[in-house]
């Protein structure tokens, strides 16, 4: 059986995690100069266990904002629209005088900004009452005219599947608890709860995950997974990539979001298939902003909305720190300015590493990039979830084949998860 010392296998190169290690190496000592020896699927796990969330960077860097199930939608996007907040927590006040309750048993949900509009644009398409003087309002006077569609409960998407669940973790909950959840739900994020009367006090993104595993890099442990190619990698249901053509209208673009329930969609010249830039979630706020690129939204080419972005920089966003903390990491900031132009896409070649996708992911504060062949054509879509996954470790208490790193340390050190219980093999 291969084994490794466990000084080696919890080193790690900055961000205060060094300490952790040197302390955990501590506790294993045998009481002489040797390390004890373990085998590495144990040492990682106990490593990642010992790691608290709240070293992960940006969780409360995300404005905290909580509707109500009874809230109209038009009021929730006018709400989350002004606070310039993406995403908010649903928050169920039927039992909320009751003394034993727990603040994270009135969390219900969560719910985005970018799933209710598109919502509202898909039901609006299938009005009856799509009069001619409707056709030239904004945004909001739309769902002020048709109130079966803006007085819309926020409890009734529910049954559109457009809620994510709601899985808190606490402060002193460990990194290895995060990538548990992250791994087994299709989540992306973790709220964070401090103590029962703070409630919900920020959030953990696959964003900040990714940038917080790669920390570790340089370190034999990190790049024996992540300095792989991708096509030496296995993916989970790898996703399609959705596009659009450049001479489609921005309805078209909309239309593909809804459909395919996708974070992006890729913007591509109908002759040479070449990525042009391209269309995420956050981006839909702008119709919201704008009344006339939502009134020509059906004219409009997607080519030129991409265009049509004129404040933001050319390159990859300015990154600032705080303490050692990227002030930008998990931010869900609705109109986020440190993301790059709408036709300067997130891409890398399809023959990239991981960790070559990681840090470029974080370094634009995106939650996805593209992949693409030496033509600059879309091949690829890779989600920040099906990075997480390759470092997701096996659940002995759960259904939860884990993958990745963990998969092989397992199998160097003869060790398998079997009928939920891992196993050393002889």
């Amino acid at each position: 059986m291969q084994s490794v010392k466990i000084a080696e296998a919890l080193n790690v190169s900055e961000g205060g995690l060094e300490d952790k290690a040197k302390n955990l190496t501590s506790s294993l000592d045998n009481g002489d100069s040797q390390h004890v020896q373990i085998d590495s699927g144990t040492a990682l796990q106990q490593f990642l266990d010992r790691i608290p969330i709240s070293s992960i960077p940006g969780i409360k860097n995300s404005p905290v904002l909580e509707l109500k199930a009874g809230d109209s939608i038009r009021d929730a996007i006018r709400t989350l629209y002004e606070k310039d907040v993406f995403s908010a927590a649903i928050v169920d006040m039927l039992d909320s005088d009751a003394d034993n309750i727990m603040f994270s048993d009135q969390y219900i949900g969560l719910v985005d900004f970018t799933s209710m509009v598109l919502w509202c644009l898909e039901e609006y398409e299938k009005t009856t009452d799509n009069l001619e003087y409707i056709k030239h309002c904004g945004f909001f006077s739309v769902l002020d005219h048709i109130p079966q569609i803006g007085q819309t409960k926020i409890s009734e998407l529910a049954m559109s599947f457009l809620w994510e669940p709601f899985f808190p973790v606490n402060l002193d909950d460990t990194v290895f608890h995060a990538l548990l959840l992250l791994s087994k739900h299709r989540v992306h994020v973790l709220p964070v709860i401090q103590q029962r009367e703070d409630g919900l006090i920020g959030f953990v993104t696959q964003n900040a995950v990714v940038q917080h595993l790669l920390q570790s890099s340089e370190l034999e442990w990190f790049d024996s997974i992540a300095d792989k190619n991708l096509s030496d990698l296995r993916f989970e249901g790898l996703e399609n990539p959705s596009c659009v053509f450049s001479d489609q209208t921005v309805a078209d673009a909309l239309k593909t979001f809804w459909q395919n329930q996708t974070s992006a969609v890729a913007v591509v010249d109908r002759q040479t298939k070449k990525l042009l830039g391209n269309v995420r979630k956050s981006d839909v706020h702008i119709l919201v902003r704008n009344n006339d690129i939502f009134r020509s939204r059906t004219v409009l080419t997607v080519g030129e909305f991409i265009h049509m972005e004129t404040d933001k920089a050319e390159t990859k966003p300015r990154i600032e720190r705080d303490h050692g903390a990227f002030l930008t990491a998990g931010s869900l900031r609705l109109k986020n300015s440190f993301i790059p132009r709408m036709d300067f896409p997130v891409a890398c070649k399809e023959n990239a590493t991981l960790k070559q996708i990681m840090e470029h992911t974080t370094a634009t504060n995106s939650s996805f990039s593209f992949l693409v062949n030496d033509k600059e054509q879309v091949t690829g879509f890779l989600k920040l979830r099906d990075i997480i996954l390759q470092f997701a470790p096996p659940c002995v208490n759960s259904t939860i084949n884990g993958g990745g790193f963990f998969e092989f340390a397992l199998e160097q050190s003869g060790c398998e998860v079997k009928d939920g219980t891992m196993i050393r093999n002889h």
